[in-house]
């Protein structure tokens, strides 16, 4: 049976919670503005959720000290604007709910910027189970023998494991449960969000299955997790991608994320970046991921004139979930005009600071139809694109 106060179409939102000062990891940033994988924590964890079709927006809650760093890593994507943390987390928390009043939404996902690698299934999983309660967190069970140990560390006795859960985040919540929780145990200290209600009374709070990916990074050597270990067997896996875009009214059109003065435009839901729609496409085709369409579906007007470079980036992350690497990519672009020589260059840089390999891995390539076809026609652009990666076997 269905919650009885969950709407047809429930409005979620979610939380980044990035206040945190990182003490125990010891860099020369705080953990959330790390690089992993070529970007940083908080960017992946956000396009976790920004590629999400069912979250209306994301609220990202900062330390005052960091409005430079948030700027570098997370300003070009389209989120609430950022307000800042309290003294502890759960007064971050907090703040971020009272900033969402205003958008009145019925979900609210509360995360943790530190875990980047937040799946698809993950995020699913809890809203599925916010139909049935007010609450939902992922989990993995407890698989190792637990021990309880006294000061000087000897053993006192075993831990019975059975039962026991390793929490995680995304926390689900009904909106208004949450926050009439948050400003009922203001002062308190509690460990994480779903405490509050097991504080109050106010549950259930249904367990998910987790991911043992969606790991918190604690320690800078929790960094290197997401690289694959040298003793899994990896194969090369291949994806091709194609798209076609027709010339409209303008002046400037947008190829490999670089803007190309010109007498029209490509059309497009988005900034209808054909090449890097090929390539995204080419991406997903290497996991099986299905195609922009699936993850970004163009009747969504938050994707309206959005940057392409926002698809590739998710195309990327669900690589790296998977440990994979990008090896190589082909681009070939399709058009009478404009001449892309003189932009090459920049195009291949373009496409290679944002998929962080070496340039020397990404090839682009120009050709005509010899006046044939729509192309031949001066109508639009196409593209195809062949992306090669290496995954673990399996």
């Amino acid at each position: 049976m269905v919650f009885p106060s969950v709407p047809a179409s429930p409005k979620v939102y979610a939380i980044i919670v990035a206040a945190g000062r990182s003490n125990r990891f010891g860099g020369s940033v705080p953990k959330q503005y790390a690089m992993v994988n070529g970007q940083p924590v908080i960017r992946q964890s956000v396009c976790s959720f920004l590629n999400h079709p069912d979250i209306a927006g994301i609220q990202v809650v900062i330390h005052p000290d960091d409005e430079a760093l948030y700027q570098k890593a997370v300003g070009d994507l389209p989120l609430c604007t950022p307000v800042f943390g309290g003294q502890e987390r759960q007064d971050s928390v907090r703040n971020g709910l009272e900033a969402l009043c205003k958008h009145t939404p019925d979900f609210v996902l509360i995360h943790d910027a530190a875990r980047p690698f937040a799946g698809r299934n993950v995020i699913d999983a809890v809203l599925q189970a916010l139909q049935f309660a007010p609450a939902a967190i992922p989990g993995t069970e407890v698989a190792d023998t637990l021990k309880s140990v006294n000061s000087d560390c000897v053993v006192l006795h075993s831990i019975s494991r059975k039962g026991l859960w390793r929490a995680q985040t995304p926390q689900g919540f009904h909106f208004m449960t949450i926050l009439d929780a948050h400003r009922q145990c203001a002062g308190l200290s509690l460990t994480d969000d779903a405490a509050l209600l097991e504080h109050l009374g106010k549950g259930p709070v249904r367990m998910v299955a987790g991911s043992a990916e969606n790991y918190k990074i604690t320690w800078s050597d929790d960094l290197d997790k997401s690289s694959p270990s040298p003793r899994v067997s990896m194969e090369t896996r291949t994806g091709i991608g194609f798209d076609v875009h027709a010339f409209t009214t303008g002046n400037t059109l947008t190829l490999c994320g670089v803007s190309i003065p010109f007498s029209r435009k490509l059309s497009g839901h988005s900034d209808a970046d054909v090449a890097m729609h090929a390539l995204t496409d080419a991406l997903y085709g290497c996991i099986g991921a299905g195609d922009i369409g699936v993850h970004f579906p163009p009747g969504k007007a938050r994707w309206k004139d959005a940057p392409s470079r926002i698809f590739l980036e998710h195309a990327c992350n669900l690589i790296r979930q998977q440990t994979g690497r990008i090896t190589h990519v082909d681009i070939t672009i399709i058009c009478e005009e404009p001449k892309l020589g003189p932009y090459r260059q920049d195009m291949i840089l373009s496409l290679a600071r944002i998929m962080d390999i070496p340039e020397s891995r990404v090839s682009i390539k120009a050709t005509t139809t010899e006046r044939l076809g729509f192309t031949g026609r001066k109508e639009g652009i196409a593209a195809q694109a062949i992306a090669t990666a290496l995954l673990p076997a399996g």
